[in-house]
């Protein structure tokens, strides 16, 4: 008969070894698309890529208009959702533990986290550029902005949740406003957490493309009118990835990867931020 002692060895030896497995099945596909990203994309990363547009089929090109409207949009995106974002979660988290409305907003914001991006730009279309009667850059923002704000508002309640009451109760005992205590007290103490939110809400709708095909859809040349259609690289990477031109699907690469490395920069660049900010304090 085992022991109690070596049966309880056993079943942590044997979770051990699962969880390991299971850590490594995740990681050969996830290094297989990077491997598989990088050895395509990095022969298609050439100079003209940042200062040519988009070809036609048969000629060489770059991604230059692709980018800029895809970042023209990501930004409008998140100026208009991040603010929104923080906002709400806020008022969740400090002003909404009574009453109806926390919780019916709560219950809104999970739909919101849990709908298909297609579905937000049907639901721009229909609002937005049915009304309009053309394809814009701003639809593709406000599709974005949608996408941006349910992701903020997650995190901002999640981490001002985290912060503990004595701080609160500290700053009231001297006397402070409970606006004062939000905005000087439980904000920044929060606001490592809220910038991480707003970095995945960045890393989301940075390859977002089912919902800009509804509302910004492409332009092959070069244009930063926002009220006009509108290029972007999520499109671009898909109506080139899909079509049988040699020249397209390498561009389709490069955006991949160019997509991927701006996402990995902008985490990189988060940690780095936020672990001096936690030096500091």
């Amino acid at each position: 008969m085992l022991t109690l002692y070596t049966r309880r060895r056993i079943i942590n030896a044997v979770g051990l070894l699962v969880s390991i497995l299971a850590m490594a099945f995740g990681l050969f596909w996830l290094c297989w698309i990077l491997i598989t990203l990088l050895s395509y994309g990095l022969p298609a990363l050439v100079p003209a890529v940042f200062t040519q547009m988009t070809p036609p089929p048969g000629s060489t090109g770059g991604l230059l208009n692709a980018i800029t409207g895809s970042l023209m949009m990501s930004l409008l995106g998140t100026l208009i959702g991040t603010p929104i974002g923080i906002l709400a979660g806020t008022y969740l988290a400090e002003f909404g533990q009574r009453g109806w409305l926390a919780p019916v907003t709560r219950f809104i914001n999970d739909i919101l986290l849990s709908a298909p991006s297609i579905v937000i730009g049907l639901f721009v279309y229909e609002v937005y550029v049915v009304h309009v009667r053309h394809f814009s850059g701003w639809a593709g923002a406000i599709a974005l902005a949608i996408i941006v704000i349910p992701i903020v508002i997650r995190t901002t309640e999640n981490m001002l949740r985290l912060i503990p009451n004595t701080l609160r109760e500290a700053a009231a005992a001297l006397g402070a406003p409970q606006w004062k205590i939000v905005n000087f007290v439980t904000l920044r103490a929060a606001r490592a957490g809220i910038i991480t939110g707003v970095m995945l809400a960045i890393a989301r709708i940075s390859g977002e493309t089912a919902p800009l095909l509804f509302t910004a859809l492409n332009n092959q040349f070069w244009s930063a009118d926002m009220n006009n259609p509108l290029a972007n690289l999520p499109v671009v990477i898909f109506q080139f990835a899909m079509s049988p031109y040699e020249d397209w699907q390498h561009l389709a690469w490069a955006g991949a990867l160019l997509i991927t490395l701006s996402v990995l920069t902008l985490n990189i660049l988060a940690r780095i931020l936020f672990r001096q900010s936690a030096t500091t304090h």
